[in-house]
């Protein structure tokens, strides 16, 4: 099918990564019809409307975090319904993520609630991990928390796709969210992935409690960046008990798809994923969030440890809208 074909225009749009805070608001701030009309031309100018990716991601490793994120119940600051586990077996996670493949997945994103990555025998897991699952013919994902130049070379070595470190938030709101780590060391990690050339997948989690302002901060972070993040997960906060998050408020569904379509017009030709927490929208409001131009969701039951949507509910919705998954290049 030609680009013409599948209702995309040629790419035009230059990409920018000077936007100010200013103009980001101003963006963000549209009357709702204007923005997802805008947001709608610059995802019709890089992407196929109808096409949407199918990630999976998989707890490799789950809980006993030291660090402190606030929205987090794998922290091993509170106590939640989360147990603790070591790795996976390589087989274990390469049979999921063959299961994950024949239910339509084309990208295999794999976490673990680590700090950092440390050297040892668990690393040469993951990297037998990433190899094995980059010859199923999937993007590979991981998700292990701080690298090193080094550690990032050595993924790319194995055959990785992308490497997921979150911004979660504007810097000003940052240490409300998390003590144990600051806005550098997450922009340093980012920076050996670039320097090992695999794509960085970068985003946030709206509902924590930010302003406005703050939601402003995370977009003008994540378009700043040059080149911008391949892939951004927008995602909305779970509430869990036991975290300190679990009183707040639920987050207002239109303001998610405010966030995922400012998202889109700053940043084109990213795959804009919508992420946790699309168990708690309706299918109204996930309609808007593609019509926001978001074009990837997770499927399976669960987001390493927080639901999701159940497979034949997410069929029965794209089918509804007219989507198709996106195939295996």
């Amino acid at each position: 099918m030609s680009q013409k074909d599948a209702g995309v225009s040629p790419a035009r749009t230059a990409l920018r990564h000077d936007w100010t805070r200013e103009q980001i608001r101003g963006i963000y701030r549209q009357p709702l019809p204007d923005l997802l009309y805008s947001a709608q031309k610059a995802h019709r100018e890089f992407h196929d409307p109808r096409r949407v990716q199918f990630c999976r991601l998989l707890s490799i490793k789950t809980g006993g975090c030291p660090e402190d994120c606030t929205y987090c119940p794998q922290s091993a600051h509170y106590t939640t319904e989360v147990s603790r586990g070591g790795l996976l077996p390589v087989d274990e996670v390469v049979e999921f993520a063959e299961r994950a493949r024949s239910e339509g997945a084309t990208r295999f994103c794999m976490g673990a609630a680590w700090r950092q990555v440390q050297d040892g025998e668990d690393f040469e897991n993951i990297l037998k991990m990433v190899s094995r699952v980059a010859r199923l013919g999937m993007e590979v994902c991981c998700s292990l928390g701080m690298l090193d130049d080094s550690q990032a070379g050595r993924l790319a070595d194995a055959g990785l796709t992308a490497y997921n470190h979150n911004l979660d938030t504007s810097p000003e709101f940052y240490g409300q969210i998390i003590t144990t780590r600051n806005y550098d060391d997450r922009l340093r990690t980012l920076a050996s992935v670039r320097k090992a050339g695999v794509t960085v997948c970068c985003g946030g989690i709206i509902g924590l409690g930010e302003s406005e302002g703050d939601r402003i901060g995370l977009l003008h972070q994540l378009s700043s960046l040059d080149p911008h993040p391949e892939s951004v997960p927008i995602n909305a906060l779970v509430r869990v008990a036991g975290t300190p998050l679990e009183h707040l408020d639920a987050l207002d569904p239109l303001v998610f798809v405010r966030t995922i379509a400012t998202a889109r017009i700053l940043m084109p030709a990213s795959m804009v994923r919508l992420s946790a927490g699309r168990k708690a929208l309706s299918r109204e409001a996930v309609a808007l969030c593609f019509v926001a131009g978001a074009n990837s969701l997770f499927i399976g039951e669960k987001l390493l440890t927080t639901p999701n949507p159940e497979p034949d509910d997410d069929a029965a919705m794209l089918q509804s809208l007219g989507l198709e998954p996106l195939p295996l290049q």
